[in-house]
């Protein structure tokens, strides 16, 4: 928690296979273990697909014993109630971007950047995963490009809003702010 007692919001963002979620979720428990409450993490990939769920495995996997209690929500986060003194690992933004722009059930970008102003205002801290999909030097379709356009906005509005913004490069946080 901030030191005048309100929520603190921290953004993670790395490329695939960075080390980002592992970072994340070393913060996570630090953070729960010294302001105390639950920790949560909560998963916004949609089940469905092998490889979607080859993920989820692996996710559980990783954080198996490290005392996170898991809630899966693909969509509106606004909807979603937390215990008011959780630790929140939301992993994670791409997911949730996606899920929120072409799902039908889906509320557009807004509901993204709303929907963890809510959780941030109903918790102690929250740790958002980002990515990094920007460097690639590829030309996309329209849907794509508007697709990382708003994951990008999306990134900056909450790194500018952020108590920390790191960046995992091969497992080194490299910190922002």
């Amino acid at each position: 928690m901030c030191g005048d007692g309100s929520t603190m919001l921290i953004l993670v963002t790395g490329g695939a296979g960075s080390g980002k979620s592992a970072y994340a979720e070393e913060l996570a428990a630090e953070l729960a273990e010294k302001d105390g409450g639950p920790l949560v993490y909560l998963a916004t990939m949609l089940r469905g697909s092998g490889e979607a769920e080859a993920r989820i495995a692996k996710h559980r996997k990783d954080r198996a014993g490290k005392g996170f209690r898991t809630i899966e929500r693909a969509l509106d986060l606004g909807g979603l109630t937390v215990p008011v003194d959780a630790t929140v690992l939301l992993e994670d933004l791409g997911n949730l971007l996606g899920n929120e722009m072409f799902f039908p059930e889906g509320n557009g970008p807004k509901a993204v950047l709303d929907g963890i102003r809510h959780v941030k205002e109903h918790s102690r801290n929250i740790i958002t995963v980002g990515n990094e999909v920007f460097s690639d030097g590829q030309v996309y379709g329209k849907t794509t490009e508007e697709y990382r356009r708003e994951l990008a906005m999306i990134q900056r509005t909450l790194a500018e809003q952020a108590d920390r913004a790191v960046e995992v490069i091969c497992g080194c946080p490299n910190i922002l702010k």
